[in-house]
């Protein structure tokens, strides 16, 4: 499938230890905000941002595909069955800016929404996944791991996340959903060699970039 999506949706502080590692309170709902469609770019294309905006860091996401228009559904088995396929995700976000932009009490758009700032990998079939509280993926840069996740560290389960997440937005065939990024997040570099990989059901999935 390569309906491209009318919105993509990002959850913001999901995993504790990265919402403790930026200075952030842990949430009683979830986080959300939306990247445009124009901030989707292909791994093939690279990593780049003007550079008078400051740091770029990294936050890989597992991130799914909405197959199933969705909306006010309330279970949580309905939801995921709305789910056509999963792949690894880098949420870019320009930190100096975004903090900025916090201090002064205004919207992230400018640091998160940019063009380029969403990165996916090749969707793979939801088949993949056994186990939605289970699902194991990780981030390297240089050969070194930076990010191991984990959704069982998840502070909203998936299910959980859809049904709020389409109680708010009416979800189109083709949407994705970034869910949230675990610690170790980090500038990225010039020259730095990106990895990411999904620990699927029957083998482990790897996408490539770099930053240019």
């Amino acid at each position: 499938m390569s309906i491209r999506p009318s919105k993509i949706i990002c959850v913001g502080r999901n995993y504790a230890d990265h919402a403790k590692e930026l200075g952030n309170a842990i949430p009683d709902q979830a986080v959300l905000f939306l990247k445009p469609p124009s901030s989707l770019i292909g791994l093939e294309e690279g990593i780049a941002w003007n550079p008078a905006w400051g740091n770029c860091h990294f936050e890989c996401e597992l991130s799914l595909r909405i197959d199933q228009p969705l909306k006010n559904i309330t279970d949580p088995v309905q939801a995921l069955a709305a789910v056509g396929a999963v792949t690894l995700g880098l949420d870019l976000t320009l930190r100096d800016l975004q903090e900025q932009l916090k201090n002064k009490g205004q919207p992230w758009e400018r640091a998160k929404a940019f063009d380029g700032s969403c990165v996916l990998g090749d969707w793979v079939d939801v088949k993949e996944i056994q186990d939605w509280t289970q699902v194991q993926y990780q981030f390297e840069v240089n050969d070194q791991i930076r990010q191991s996740g984990n959704t069982a560290n998840m502070i909203f389960e998936i299910g959980a996340l859809l049904v709020e997440i389409n109680q708010i937005f009416g979800l189109e065939q083709g949407d994705v959903i970034m869910t949230g990024t675990p610690a170790g997040v980090a500038a990225l570099h010039a020259g730095d060699q990106l990895k990411m990989t999904f620990k699927g059901q029957s083998q482990d999935f790897v996408w490539e970039t770099h930053v240019r």
